[in-house]
């Protein structure tokens, strides 16, 4: 059996944040404001993989209204996600991320950002897929106000 998940984040850049994508710190002169350290990319994987699970969302799993999750690396949140994905006797197959951003250029640190996925899931990197695009300069993401990202998983039942 196999199942397919999709998940989205969106935040907003923050002054005196430090910028967190894909488990890795992007040098940039904002970060993403969130309860957590806000990092858009891990965040639409966990949505992903709890939507192929069946299990609801991230904000049901994390609350923003938990203290204990408050500036929490958002690897941590993937891993325990992942460990759901395990315990349920599922295995992530692949792992399909579009990140939407004006700037910071992706380029540079795709590999890296790869990488850091793939260990934090437990899973070789040539299963994991990033991909860049901006908004032309349109909406809040074409100002360098927001990022955004969106993730597809697919899982495969363990026999």
């Amino acid at each position: 059996m196999i199942r397919v998940g999709l998940g989205y984040d969106f935040h907003q850049f923050s002054e005196g944040r430090r910028l967190m994508l894909g488990g890795v710190e992007v040098p940039f002169v904002k970060g993403l404001s969130g309860h957590s350290d806000a990092d858009v990319i891990l965040h639409s994987i966990c949505d992903a993989l709890l939507g192929a699970l069946g299990k609801g969302d991230i904000g049901e799993h994390f609350p923003n209204t938990d203290e204990s999750f408050r500036d929490v690396p958002s690897s941590n949140l993937l891993k325990d996600v992942v460990s759901m994905v395990k315990k349920e006797r599922w295995q992530i197959n692949n792992i399909d991320v579009m990140v939407v951003m004006q700037e910071p250029k992706l380029q540079p640190f795709k590999e890296k950002i790869r990488q850091s996925i793939a260990g934090i899931a437990g899973i070789d990197k040539e299963r994991v897929n990033i991909k860049a695009t901006t908004t032309e300069l349109v909406g809040s993401i074409g100002r360098s106000e927001a990022a955004a990202s969106q993730a597809v998983v697919l899982i495969e039942k363990r026999t």
